[in-house]
């Protein structure tokens, strides 16, 4: 479970999003992010029972910084309002798939997949997806994964096929995709709670198909 004092910490930042209440709060701060990381850390070792691909990554490897980089940025805030983790082969610098976890009061979530991959990966990604469409689809409509996922995330997704393929395939809605991630949104009663950990183990467990066929593409390329 996630500390109460972790979530007071983080709805505080969000009204006091500044350096000089950042510095006065370093103690809060530490234990919060503290906090997070633990239960990051209890995820990578329950994960890598299921999924031993991801290779037990270093919790601080897997972990985001609260400080943002705000130079090309027009929200000048310094600082995020979230802990955020990423847990696969290598931590969050990773190319592979893997499993994020997204502490933030109203906002939290456990999700997977690859993020707006570089376009050499996204390739390999649609390529697998082609010549293997059938399974993809078994994949998305499984009953355990679907009690978790409405599907692909599709913020980012084109309204036309990629030009690399024909525009008769008929799967061809599943290549508009310039991410392949999903999401499971989880509330702040949830996130508090003892079961909390037992949960995001479930969600995450429910990924790993996903999380699997996406690796493949890009370790088989």
């Amino acid at each position: 479970m996630i500390n109460k004092s972790t979530f007071e910490f983080l709805e505080e930042l969000k009204l006091n999003n500044n350096r000089d209440w950042f510095v006065a709060q370093k103690k809060a701060y530490e234990a919060a992010k503290l906090d997070a990381e633990k239960f990051v850390g209890s995820m990578i070792q329950e994960i890598s029972k299921f999924d031993p691909a991801i290779e037990n990554p270093d919790v601080k490897s897997c972990m985001f910084r609260i400080f943002k980089d705000v130079r090309f940025s027009k929200d000048k805030l310094p600082y995020k309002t979230n802990f955020g983790g990423f847990i696969g082969k290598g931590g969050r610098k990773t190319t592979l798939s893997g499993y994020y976890f997204h502490i933030e009061p109203g906002e939290s979530m456990i999700a997977g997949g690859i993020y707006m991959p570089q376009p050499e990966v996204l390739k390999m990604l649609r390529n697998e997806i082609y010549f293997n469409s059938a399974e993809f689809k078994s994949i998305l409509a499984e009953k355990g994964f679907k009690k978790y996922f409405d599907g692909l995330d599709d913020f980012d997704k084109m309204k036309k096929g990629p030009k690399d393929y024909p525009a008769d395939f008929p799967e061809l809605d599943l290549l508009k995709y310039k991410s392949y991630i999903v999401s499971a949104k989880i509330s702040d009663a949830d996130v508090l709670s003892a079961g909390f950990p037992e949960h995001a183990i479930k969600v995450a467990k429910a990924m790993l198909p996903l999380n699997t066929f996406l690796n493949r593409a890009i370790l088989n390329s």
